[in-house]
């Protein structure tokens, strides 16, 4: 189930989210090498976030392996500073791929609720209380965590309770079957959310994987911060926001031609 696009107008233009885009793009290209070693480990060794180094609990000078030529050891020094620049690295193609085109989907929206400054202070506060949560879960972790799966957690938030209501369409892989459906946000995003705090219960945050605490943590500040972020003329201004019944939804599950 992967989205394709949303049925949500936007007025404002989403600088802001295309220039998380851009960034993304240009640290994965100049920083990580395009995934290619060493630019890869030794980036996520030096910029990712190490939950047991930021809590102390691992002492300082631990090594650890990440990559054939590359290990990573755990430093006193810029250790806070990681919990913004974690969020602008990835550990592979298709997850830069995926965080992007999630960003693209519902990140202009978000964007259009609170204006350009605004929004650039929720992504990277939403991003630092997404990491904050993946520590906690698992503090003593020498497994570094990179993506902006926790900052754009926070966006989808924000969406579902901004825009509950709008519809958002789905590619639907089912073996050879391959369909396309609409479903309201809240479907899909409530969908997500609770498919990471299912997933972070059963995995084990200590030896690293997907930080599904991370993704839920976010999600969770979103929608806690988006009543101090969004601005209600603004919001207002769009056809489906809330559960305002003024507006028609098209009838949803529905087979897209």
């Amino acid at each position: 189930m992967f989205p394709i696009r949303d049925d949500n107008p936007h007025f404002l233009t989403p600088y802001v989210t295309y220039g998380l885009i851009i960034i993304n793009e240009l640290v994965w290209l100049l920083v990580q090498g395009l995934g290619f070693e060493p630019s890869l480990p030794r980036s996520i060794c030096k910029l990712g976030l190490i939950p047991g180094e930021l809590t102390g609990s691992v002492p300082a000078g631990t090594a650890f392996p990440l990559g054939p030529t590359t290990a990573c050891v755990i430093g006193t020094d810029g250790t806070w500073l990681r919990l913004l620049t974690y969020m602008f690295l990835h550990g592979s193609w298709l997850l830069i791929l995926f965080n992007m085109w999630f960003l693209w989907i519902f990140g202009n929206n978000v964007e259009d609720s609170m204006g350009h400054w605004r929004f650039i202070v929720y992504y990277l506060l939403c991003g630092v209380l997404a990491a904050l949560a993946q520590v906690v879960s698992a503090a003593d972790s020498t497994a570094p965590m990179v993506g902006a799966s926790g900052a754009i957690g926070g966006v989808m938030g924000a969406y579902i309770l901004l825009y509950p209501r709008v519809n958002v369409h789905l590619l639907i892989l089912a073996g050879f079957i391959v369909t396309t459906i609409a479903v309201p946000a809240v479907w899909m995003l409530g969908y997500w959310f609770l498919l990471q705090l299912i997933s972070g219960l059963v995995a084990d945050s200590a030896t690293g994987g997907v930080a599904f605490w991370a993704h839920a943590g976010g999600f969770i500040a979103g929608a806690a911060l988006i009543p101090l972020f969004r601005k209600p003329e603004l919001v207002a201004r769009h056809p489906y926001h809330g559960w305002n019944p003024r507006a028609k939804v098209p009838r949803s599950w529905r087979r897209i031609p």
